[in-house]
């Protein structure tokens, strides 16, 4: 937690409030306060919702309405282009669009963002398969996404498999023949297990034991989010399983998760001057 007063933008320290400012094209006198309720680096993609939400705010003070595409685009353009982090846009992408979606990157850079169309039954019992648990590690995301980088050009064919994973869950979802909850948590685990494969500090012993313990005791699949190295582990299984995978694991911290149906968005205005 840190406060800063400066008398410009540019003598801020923290990098996406100013970029966001610079953006935007505000340079007079106000206070942004930011709160989070998950500890940074814990791969909950939680600097890309702030620069996502802070744009939204921003354009809000001005009177403009941005959309989605706007903020997610321009969102990456701060993070990736003005502070060099080598990281992905799929976190940009979701906190401006919300909702469950299928998302592609194209080669010459344009994103299509595709609303997978479930129905509120299926979305229902997806949320209730969910669990998320906090390992008690953070770490730089930046340091791993490097040596994932490196390690790209070896693993061409483990990545083309974890690319068409996301269609093949998307069916598994929404396919001809209607919901299958089984399959999409059997083809998360599948992805977790080409994603430890391609650098090992993508898990930890820790996680690693955690995973194998939740399998035991129920789990259908599961992931650790964000870059890995720590951080948060999300689990799939079958409701009736939760209570024996949280006794197998030591009973955690736990945090609630759910489908916000919407995104960065706008939720109260005070007076203005």
């Amino acid at each position: 937690s840190q406060t800063e007063i400066v008398d410009s933008p540019k003598e801020l320290q923290h990098t996406i409030v100013r970029e966001a400012l610079a953006t935007v094209g505000i340079d007079r006198s106000l206070e942004v306060t930011t709160i989070g309720d998950v500890p940074a680096g814990t791969g909950m993609g939680s600097s890309s919702s702030l620069t996502v939400a802070l744009l939204t705010a921003l354009y809000a003070y001005k009177g403009r309405l941005a959309s989605p595409e706007t903020l997610a685009s321009e969102a990456c353009k701060i993070e990736i282009d003005r502070l060099e982090s080598p990281i992905g846009r799929q976190d940009q992408y979701i906190a401006a669009y919300g909702g469950l979606q299928y998302i592609r990157f194209n080669p010459d850079d344009s994103v299509q963002v595709e609303p997978v169309p479930c129905g509120s039954s299926t979305l229902r019992e997806l949320e209730e398969r969910l669990m998320l648990f906090y390992t008690g590690g953070t770490r730089d995301a930046n340091d791993i996404l490097k040596k994932q980088s490196v390690a790209t050009a070896g693993k061409l064919e483990t990545l083309c498999r974890m690319r068409d994973l996301a269609g093949e869950m998307r069916e598994a979802l929404a396919g001809e023949t209607g919901a299958d909850l089984e399959h999409f948590g059997e083809l998360l685990h599948e992805g977790w297990e080409l994603k430890r494969s391609i650098v090992s500090s993508i898990s930890t012993s820790i996680v690693d034991d955690w995973y194998a313990k939740a399998r035991a005791a129920g789990a259908r699949g599961g992931k650790l989010l964000g870059a890995g190295g720590g951080g948060f582990l999300l689990i799939f299984a079958d409701p009736d399983r939760h209570e024996a995978i949280r006794s197998a694991l030591g009973k955690p911290r736990e945090l609630p998760v759910g489908l916000d149906p919407l995104g960065s968005r706008i939720i109260f205005i005070g007076k203005r001057t």
